[in-house]
């Protein structure tokens, strides 16, 4: 038993150089990975992307380490491990592929997307029916503030697989709105009036001009659309719309263009005769029969101030301040 464990001992011992040397390959090649990752090379390839660029140095220096094992296998006389060693890790690969399934989806989608920029920090997006602004792209997530000041997380997959719809990319922006004309109104009037009231209205450029168009027929009015173009570089988008909306109505009541109210015809079965058959005295005109009174019009109030408030601006700017430059979208990169 004793001279069995002192063979042991000795023929490890006789190996022991063979593993140092095998030990120190190892580490050298950590070290060369180590440094070969720190290279301006690898700064190229990430230029604008801090991403891409730790990934592409995290890669290059496990490979080179990899090459490094590779090679003490071989001076260890065990390259037939190296199958085995391959066939373990692709088990696990795909162990742990299944049970990080979502994770692994969203840090692949955050790469592609830090690659395509498909927008930019500060505009204002539609992914998925969620609106909201830009604030930050991470591995994970990328982080939206909506309309009314709230966090909103969308994972990258999400991202990556949705319609996105971008309201900044294009500064000019089209509003509309329908206004039911009466049937026996002159809609050219009509149209002719909401125009010239949309182009008063501030925020709305000339070109592309205002447009009325008659869209539908219905049961008590025709139905018109107006719409306009705002440029939302210098004014909001729904202040003006809400002008705008304002505007056309008081217009429309200048010219008396009738804004008729939806009427509806009611038939009741059974229902007995409306007039008594026994003659009798006058009944007093009912209300429906008195004869309506004008009220006078009210002056309108001063216009609302359309330009662009910046209401999230600030709230936006802060949030980017607190992430430190933590983004994968850049303003230097091309967008999409």
């Amino acid at each position: 038993m004793l001279a069995r464990l002192m063979e042991d001992v000795e023929r490890w011992l006789a190996a022991a150089p063979v593993f140092l040397i095998a030990l120190v390959v190892i580490v050298f090649a950590w070290m060369i990975g180590g440094w070969l990752s720190k290279r301006r090379a690898l700064d190229r390839v990430g230029r604008h992307n801090p991403f891409l660029r730790d990934l592409a140095r995290t890669t290059v220096r496990w490979a080179v380490t990899l090459i490094g094992v590779v090679i003490a296998l071989e001076i260890l006389n065990a390259t037939a491990m190296v199958g085995a060693i391959l066939g373990t890790a692709g088990v696990l690969g795909v162990a742990l592929g299944f049970a990080f399934k979502d994770i692994l989806e969203n840090y692949l989608a955050g790469v592609l997307l830090s690659l395509r920029q498909p927008f930019s920090p500060r505009d204002l997006v539609e992914i998925d029916g969620n609106q909201g602004h830009v604030i930050a792209l991470t591995s994970r997530a990328t982080i939206l503030m909506t309309l009314d000041g709230n966090h909103l997380r969308l994972p990258n997959a999400l991202v990556f697989r949705s319609v996105a719809l971008n309201y900044t990319r294009n500064p000019t922006r089209r509003f509309e709105f329908d206004v039911g004309i009466g049937v026996e109104e002159d809609l050219v009037h009509a149209q002719h009036v909401g125009i010239d009231a949309l182009r008063t209205v501030p925020g709305v450029v000339d070109s592309p001009p205002p447009r009325a168009l008659v869209m539908a027929l219905g049961d008590s009015s025709v139905q018109m659309r107006y719409h306009g173009w705002v440029d939302q570089r210098s004014h909001d988008y729904l202040l003006v719309r809400s002008e705008a909306v304002r505007i056309v109505k008081e217009a429309l009541d200048t010219e008396n263009v009738d804004l008729p109210e939806p009427i509806y015809r009611l038939k009741l079965d059974g229902a007995g005769p409306t007039v008594s058959a026994v003659p009798g005295p006058a009944a007093p005109p009912s209300a429906a029969e008195a004869p309506s009174v004008e009220r006078p019009k009210r002056p309108s109030g001063p216009p609302i101030d359309t330009r662009s408030t910046g209401d999230l601006t600030e709230q936006i700017d802060q949030e980017v301040r607190k992430r430190g430059g933590a983004d994968l979208l850049d303003h230097n990169t091309p967008l999409e």
